[in-house]
């Protein structure tokens, strides 16, 4: 007891194919394929982006200077 053997994988892999059928594992496989590569994708875009140098004493280009604040 506690060990499985070829037979104990084979009926389940066998119940899964009934269940699911096999257009739906291969779509799920293929969905899981492409999330896995779209989160590669946006990992080497967040490595590719520099961080802005910013001088001290200098607005960050989403921030408003006080020049451009004051009216009159």
């Amino acid at each position: 007891m506690g060990s499985f053997s070829i037979w104990h994988i084979l009926i389940v892999a066998v119940v899964v194919i009934l269940l699911f059928g096999r257009g739906k594992i291969s779509d799920l496989m293929g969905d899981v394929a492409k999330g896995i590569k779209s989160f590669k994708k946006g990992l080497a875009e967040d490595d590719d982006v520099k961080p802005i140098e910013n001088k001290p004493g200098t607005p960050l280009p989403t921030q408003k200077s006080e020049d451009q604040t004051k009216t009159g």
